[in-house]
């Protein structure tokens, strides 16, 4: 892990990580193809999930106030079991295979909201039963590849959530999934001294990152924030389509 080229990686995906703490939508998630430029994807998740759990120290004190109570008894145990999923299957599904159905799925989303913009759709009601399918897959793809964000949207956004709460509710959320992800990176071998110490140093600009990202979710209107929602979910989507089919 050397170079001009890995470290600049390295320094653009720990913003990444950051700000989507902070509450940008689906930035995170440019995180593990950025840095897989110049490492491999297990790799680059590997030495990142620390990032991701040091940033959610600084995310979980930006967004004290602000989620939904109800969303999160439903999400902790749905991560928990697609946490628990991806371990027992590590050895069996490939990366590539979960990056094109979850990419599927987030793009049809994706473009079905972009079609009914403008339509004065309801908001939703908390369901547990698809809250418990949709908050597994997260965990599921999350625990893959930090990719859990197009699952946790395909059910949250039609909450219609109020923007702070809907990012501080995503942020507690993942903060849990990324704590007790750390075991089973750690006996995979994803986790070592190598990549910690490198990731202590790519924490500083991801903390910093973090307050960017709480600043700019209070200062975008609400409308352009869920529209660059859909659009992030799109574009992550098709880049998700793209790798597992490339």
């Amino acid at each position: 892990m050397e170079g001009v080229g890995f470290w600049i990686a390295a320094v653009l995906a720990s913003v990444f990580v950051g700000m989507g703490k902070g509450g940008l939508p689906v930035v995170a998630m440019l995180a593990v193809p950025t840095l897989s430029l110049f490492i491999p994807p297990l790799t680059a998740a590997g030495l990142l999930l620390p990032i991701y759990v040091v940033s959610d120290w600084f995310g979980l004190y930006a967004y004290r106030k602000q989620f939904s109570p109800q969303l999160l008894m439903i999400m902790i145990p749905a991560m928990t079991i697609g946490v628990g999923l991806g371990w027992a299957t590590a050895h069996l599904v490939s990366e590539s295979m979960v990056g094109v159905l979850v990419g599927v799925i987030g793009a049809l989303f994706a473009v079905n909201s972009m079609l009914r913009r403008g339509q004065d759709v309801p908001a939703k009601p908390i369901r547990v039963l698809p809250g418990l399918f949709w908050g597994s897959a997260a965990g599921f793809t999350s625990f893959v590849s930090h990719g859990g964000g197009p699952p946790y949207q395909i059910y949250t956004l039609p909450l219609k959530l109020p923007k702070a709460v809907f990012a501080g509710t995503s942020t507690i959320a993942f903060a849990y999934a990324n704590a007790i992800k750390l075991v089973p990176y750690w006996y995979l071998g994803q986790l070592n001294l190598e990549n910690l110490h490198i990731a202590a140093w790519l924490a500083i600009p991801s903390i910093l990152a973090v307050f960017a990202g709480v600043r700019l979710v209070r200062i975008l209107p609400e409308k352009l924030f869920f529209d660059l929602v859909v659009w992030a979910l799109l574009a992550v989507s098709l880049k998700l389509i793209w790798d597992g089919l490339t």
